[in-house]
């Protein structure tokens, strides 16, 4: 059983190499708004939160994450550019299922990281060179995506403004996407939407109902999705390969997709930085797919560090989320990359050597 000083220790230590590489330390509050920020998180992390009631402040959250505030913070008046680190527990309700596991994660755990805004081309590498020196030690695997590649593949298919709206909604729902990426594929059977008189009922009000009874009736008249994007998008989704190879096979796909050529060839320049920092990108897994299951603030590069643990989450986590500043600042924007480390992971890894 590896104690909570133990985890202390080590997140300090993180703590302090993230101010060695010039750091703010920062310390969001614990108890936040949740109508501010529930919806800025995905879905796993919204089912996960403790949201509770407040009789001055309303509905409120522990915090389940130190990103958000911290952006929240930085936009309500920080100057750029500037680094930011924090530790700190964060709150997440761990769903054990019909069986509760022998060795079940903690609801409330320590959270080590670094936050970097800034308009630097080599903000991602710097970001991913220095957790990567952190946790050189402890032998994890690291993997790297990037959500920029697979919005542009969306935003390039000959849909509908309103069939891309949706895909782009559901990237981060890999079952729902490809449900309607098979129900785009195919023809639409007309539907009989007759005329009521009876009154709205429902959380949505009448125009908004009335909009969306318009685009199912429009649908009939859409031609289905042709075959060859469908087949586009699910190998692009589908490349998981050491990052060189990977991006050739992302180039050979750029001559199909015209629209991802751009995000891969600043992929290539982010391997090319990683490797003037002393990192082989051949060690990197390179999955297209990286990150649609976790926040869905990233909109750029994300990355993870794991261990050779089946049930265990990433032990360190991260990407670039340039659109969430833009929705915390009122259309005000920076560039903006980060990520997390688990210091009570890494106490359990020393544990057990």
């Amino acid at each position: 059983m590896v104690t909570k000083s133990a985890k202390q220790e080590i997140g300090q230590r993180l703590l302090a190499a993230f101010r060695e590489a010039g750091a703010a330390e920062i310390a969001p509050d614990i108890l936040l708004d949740a109508a501010t920020l529930l919806d800025l998180y995905g879905e796993d992390i919204r089912a996960r939160a403790y949201v509770t009631t407040d009789p001055v402040r309303g509905e409120v959250v522990l915090r389940p994450d130190f990103t958000v505030p911290v952006v929240q913070t930085h936009m309500d008046g920080g100057a750029e550019p500037a680094r930011y680190c924090y530790l700190g527990e964060v709150f997440r309700k761990q769903d054990h299922g019909d069986t509760r596991p022998a060795h079940p994660r903690d609801n409330e755990y320590l959270q080590a990281g670094f936050e970097l805004f800034a308009r630097d081309a080599e903000a991602d590498a710097e970001i991913f060179a220095l957790f990567h020196r952190l946790l050189q030690p402890y032998g994890l695997h690291a993997a790297m995506g990037d959500m920029d590649i697979l919005l542009d593949a969306i935003r390039a298919l000959p849909v509908s403004e309103a069939r891309r709206a949706a895909l782009l909604h559901h990237v981060w729902r890999p079952i729902r996407f490809a449900r309607l990426l098979a129900r785009f594929s195919a023809p639409v059977a007309p539907r009989d939407l007759a005329d009521s008189g009876a009154p709205w009922t429902g959380l949505r009000t009448g125009p908004e109902m009335e909009a969306r009874l318009a685009t199912l009736a429009a649908e009939a008249d859409l031609p289905p999705l042709s075959a060859e994007w469908t087949d586009r998008l699910t190998r692009l989704f589908a490349i998981d390969a050491p990052a060189p190879e990977a991006l050739r096979q992302l180039r050979a796909l750029a001559q199909d997709i015209p629209a991802i050529a751009e995000a891969v060839e600043r992929l290539s320049s982010r391997l090319d930085q990683i490797a003037g920092r002393g990192i082989d990108p051949a060690t990197i897994r390179f999955e297209a797919s990286h990150g649609r299951e976790s926040m869905e603030y990233y909109d750029g590069m994300s990355f993870a560090f794991t261990a050779d643990r089946a049930d265990w989450p990433p032990v360190a986590s991260g990407g670039r989320y340039d659109a969430l500043t833009a929705q915390l600042g009122a259309g005000r924007a920076i560039p903006a990359v980060g990520g997390i480390i688990r210091p009570g992971l890494l106490a359990e890894l020393e544990a057990s050597c």
